[in-house]
């Protein structure tokens, strides 16, 4: 039987060939399965939630859709940040609650401002271990530009979101430092604060938060 003779360096250039296909078929398996989970995502939270749905209904649906689609974690961490050291364990689980109160009710009212707008998912690009799914909103004045940034944490998640070019967890992170540093660092102020922008949302059902859709927490305290 004839044997082939392959060099140490020609099987490695061999694997090595073998193991990038491998990579590149997972990553286009996965940026395949992101611009699907986008697509059902964005006809669940932009389509479905349009201003005819009473918000309290709205609030809860979206919840449920961040419960599930996002990685509410990672988003928290990230948007608490280093002060998020200065909190004793009962506080950080207050703010984790209290911040996942305000993301539903804040973005179910933003969801309503779209109007139910046919929605499609327009490409995937890949940015490190994340798929970032870029899709529009067609609404009334012109398209609004979503891109969702999706990881593989076991199942698919949306890790942030950015909308015409404002990133969703870094603006949240912006205005809670804010608050923060005009209250000397003290996580009891930031806690109020939350609690007044949640309680207040919750006694006015029909009314945009503070700020309008641009903006997030109540910009003084």
């Amino acid at each position: 039987m004839l044997r082939l003779k392959v060099s140490p360096r020609a099987a490695i250039t061999v694997a090595l060939v073998m193991f990038a296909g491998l990579i590149a078929g997972s990553r286009g398996a996965m940026a395949q399965d992101a611009s699907q989970f986008i697509q059902n995502l964005g006809t669940q939270g932009i389509q479905a939630l349009g201003p005819s749905v009473p918000m309290a209904q709205r609030v809860a649906r979206f919840r449920q859709l961040y419960d599930s689609d996002f990685d509410e974690a990672g988003i928290t961490r990230f948007v608490l940040g280093p002060s998020g050291r200065n909190m004793t364990p009962e506080q950080q689980q207050e703010f984790g609650t209290l911040f996942r109160d305000y993301i539903a009710q804040t973005y179910a009212e933003k969801l309503a401002s779209f109007g139910g707008a046919p929605f499609r998912v327009t490409g995937t690009r890949q940015n490190g271990d994340e798929t970032i799914v870029t899709s529009q909103v067609m609404r009334q004045g012109g398209p609004a530009e979503l891109d969702w940034h999706v990881a593989n944490r076991g199942r698919m998640v949306v890790t942030d979101v950015t909308v015409n070019g404002s990133s969703m967890k870094v603006s949240e992170r912006s205005q809670l430092a804010g608050i923060l540093e005009r209250n000397g660092g003290r996580p009891d102020a930031l806690l109020s604060v939350m609690r007044q922008q949640t309680a207040h949302a919750g006694q006015r059902p029909g009314a945009m938060p503070q700020g309008g859709v641009g903006s997030s927490m109540p910009p003084r305290q």
